[in-house]
């Protein structure tokens, strides 16, 4: 497979955007770069997506650790010390060899992020990944957190539903960001989508929508879901660690006036209090978020 599968040229032309997608594609590579190395082993938190393989529900899932946790090891590889816990939805996944997973490093002090997707394999201290895409992306849309601390807090149980319960509806609706993770014939990728609180829209117990803000014209997640409209969510609370991970499944709409809505229908909620160990401080919203959310 190019750069692009027949999903996302599929949106690029609905929306003709294929020079500028082709001028940006050669931004993704196979190597991981040296500023790319060091850039993954100052990060607490990575954002992994996947499906999983017993029930092929994909899912995405954090993991966080002390700077380090995550490195490069080869031009190619990455490694990661740790995994999710065994009642994460993803806990299989991440543990089984040839999983194709995609990952995101959001960095919400310098508002950096690094995409890298591939095949997993195990290790005796977590999981490595040898990429076959890597790749970064530029900051908008991407809240500004200047500092954060580790805590002691220790997760709680997670709590599994079939729709949103009303407090559940209110922490999307307050959200300023969340992943998205998406599957294709060849792989699996996760991508971030931020704004002003209110952007993402609980439409009811068992849907979600959100605009589909103008950015790379690679139209990667949009193309995936083309192709396969499986999807899974994460929501993080960045002050309290509480986590919301959903599964389900995407369409997109396509306005007239080249609006794209995209509309979520959930299978499953997973919410686990205190599930990420780390602290943010209150954020500083992109310039580039739409001063209303709809």
């Amino acid at each position: 497979m190019g750069v692009y599968h027949l999903g996302s040229r599929a949106v690029q032309d609905r929306v003709g955007v294929r020079g500028a997608a082709d001028h940006v594609g050669r931004a993704i590579g196979e190597g991981i770069k040296p500023v790319a190395a060091a850039f993954l082993e100052l990060q607490p938190l990575l954002i992994a997506g996947a499906a999983d393989p017993a029930t092929g529900r994909v899912w995405a899932s954090p993991l966080a650790g002390t700077p380090g946790f995550v490195r490069a090891t080869g031009s190619r590889q990455i490694s990661v010390a740790g995994g999710p816990p065994p009642a994460d939805p993803l806990a299989t996944a991440l543990a089984a060899p040839g999983t194709a997973v995609g990952t995101i490093a959001l960095d919400p002090r310098t508002r950096r992020r690094m995409r890298l997707n591939g095949r997993l394999r195990p290790t005796a201290r977590g999981f490595a990944i040898e990429a076959d895409r890597v790749f970064s992306n530029c900051p908008k849309y991407l809240q500004k957190r200047d500092t954060y601390e580790i805590t002691g807090r220790t997760p709680g149980p997670p709590v599994r539903t079939d729709e949103l319960t009303p407090a559940q509806a209110g922490f999307v609706t307050a959200a300023d960001t969340f992943f998205i993770a998406t599957v294709h014939p060849a792989g699996a990728d996760v991508s971030h989508r931020g704004g002003n609180p209110g952007f993402v829209s609980a439409d009811s117990p068992s849907e979600l929508s959100w605009r589909d803000y103008p950015g790379n014209s690679m139209f990667l997640t949009l193309g995936n879901l083309t192709a396969d409209p499986r999807a899974g969510l994460l929501f993080l609370d960045w002050t309290s660690g509480t986590t919301l991970q959903l599964t389900g499944a995407a369409r997109t709409e396509f306005g007239a006036d080249g609006e794209r809505m995209v509309r979520f229908t959930i299978i499953e909620a997973v919410e686990t209090p205190a599930g990420v160990p780390l602290r943010w401080s209150a954020p500083e919203y992109s310039p580039a978020n739409p001063e209303r959310a709809r």
